[in-house]
């Protein structure tokens, strides 16, 4: 199959390099992992290392021109490199090394397309950087991201650091009344959640950070959320990229504008 990507487009390689990615992730899946420590209570599993691996030569092989930029090994690939990959392995290492299968494997070509895929349930959810869609594990199964808020389940991210204290603490939110009388909150701190924006299987996805738009963790959700049209900003309104605080990630305009009210922002959309 990877010989014959070298003709097929940047959305297929990016699906076909997530994909690669998860069928490690899922093999290792159960196994007591060795740890490779990051600093501040972050780490590295074999299988993070497995599946990167198994996603660089996805993309070697079909676009052996372009630099990869994965989260383990760093940026690969000429200096001088145009175009630039970028790789999260195994997004919610900490829950797959402790049993949870609410991880994703994220492929996105930086500013075009990408692909988040879930390696247990054999989706993958991709754009080609105008439209957003998710294929089953089934051949022939794919159908468009159809965001909507019906869930109201909101998934919100507490992991550190928090950058925008004291003015918006993501914990915070979670007892501002408004918050209890209108959605539910659902923790999964992996950009599956973004991918579930854009099913339409959750509501909105509430982080805190800084400019996230050139994070691999987060580049693939984020440019699915825009595929699909739904609205995205940083925490305080302002658009997401240089100089942008966290993200806002809602099904709609009106769920946007909601949770803005209660983290503070402006609700400006972008």
């Amino acid at each position: 199959m990877i010989g014959s990507l070298a003709s097929a487009t940047d959305t297929e390689v990016a699906a076909a390099a997530a994909l690669a990615g998860a069928e490690v992730v899922r093999a290792r899946y159960g196994r007591l992992h060795s740890r490779t420590d990051k600093g501040s209570g972050d780490f590295a599993t074999d299988a993070d290392l497995a599946a990167e691996q198994a996603i660089v030569d996805v993309i070697r092989a079909a676009r052996p021109g372009d630099a990869v930029h994965g989260e383990e090994g760093g940026r690969q690939g000429a200096a001088d490199a145009e175009r630039e990959w970028q790789v999260d392995p195994l997004c919610g290492t900490l829950n797959y090394a402790t049993g949870s299968q609410l991880v994703a494997v994220n492929v996105a070509l930086r500013n075009g397309p990408a692909a988040v895929a879930d390696p247990f349930s054999g989706e993958v959810f991709l754009t080609d950087g105008e439209t957003a869609r998710v294929r089953s594990g089934v051949p022939g199964d794919e159908r468009p991201l159809a965001p909507t808020a019906e869930t109201r389940l909101v998934d919100v991210n507490l992991d550190p650091p928090f950058p925008s204290a004291p003015g918006f603490r993501a914990v915070d939110l979670l007892a501002h009344p408004g918050f209890v009388e209108n959605f539910r909150p659902r923790v999964v701190s992996t950009t599956l959640a973004l991918a579930w924006v854009a099913a339409g299987r959750r509501a909105a996805y509430v982080t805190d950070g800084g400019d996230l738009s050139g994070s691999v963790h987060f580049a693939a959700g984020i440019a699915l959320c825009r595929a699909a049209d739904c609205v995205v900003t940083g925490v305080d309104g302002g658009p997401v990229g240089s100089g942008g605080r966290g993200l806002v990630a809602a099904a709609d305009a009106g769920t946007h504008e909601l949770l803005l009210s209660m983290t503070g922002g402006r609700g400006r959309t972008g």
